[in-house]
């Protein structure tokens, strides 16, 4: 169809060339003819000019009036679908940017929650660490009072048995002193007498 129509575009476009070249021919022998005469007017040759030129674009019209309004409805057409065609992609191209400024809109939101969430691992892990050390602190505490509480009972015990020997050998010496004889004797029988019972 396509190479009809181009067929047919080159014909009337021939056709039209060899009328103008036709029409061409006649003027200029009519135009030599003129200058050999003398100007009275309108001429009979004028006539023939006229109706000749008069011919030539009516029959322009009617040869050129479908190819010409075809081939201008075609262009409208193919315009009208380079708009669409450019409209569509106008559209696409707005809606890709307001997907981009979504996403950048979602990643700098994205970037605050990330912040916010490292913050507040960062408090938790103060938070563990303070209590981490308050426990260690509250362990080393009790440690140390248990050792010095272990440390104070040892020395009162160390005490106790310095003073138990010192009084032991205190009393040790003042039996030695007053003890006569005669007493070690009853002593040691009183002594027999429980144990042989």
């Amino acid at each position: 169809m396509m190479l009809s129509s181009i067929r047919k575009k080159a014909a009337v476009l021939l056709l039209v060339l060899f009328m103008f070249v036709a029409c061409a021919g006649v003027a200029l022998a009519s135009s030599e003819h003129a200058s050999h005469a003398e100007a009275k007017g309108w001429a009979k040759t004028d006539t023939f000019r006229v109706v000749n030129f008069a011919v030539l674009a009516c029959a322009l019209f009617f040869l050129l009036r479908k190819p010409v309004a075809n081939g201008l409805n075609s262009r409208i057409a193919t315009i009208r679908q380079e708009l669409e065609t450019l409209e569509a992609r106008k559209e696409e191209a707005r809606k890709e940017l307001e997907a981009y400024k979504e996403r950048l809109a979602a990643l700098d939101k994205e970037a605050e929650e990330i912040i916010a969430d490292y913050r507040r691992q960062g408090e938790a892990a103060k938070a563990r660490i303070i209590e981490s050390a308050k426990a260690a602190a509250a362990k080393i505490e009790e440690q140390a009072k248990r050792n010095i509480e272990n440390e104070f009972e040892s020395a009162k015990q160390k005490l106790r048995v310095e003073i138990f020997e010192k009084a032991l050998a205190r009393a040790e010496d003042l039996v030695r002193e007053k003890i006569t004889l005669d007493d070690q004797g009853r002593l040691v029988d009183e002594y027999l007498e429980k144990v042989v019972l």
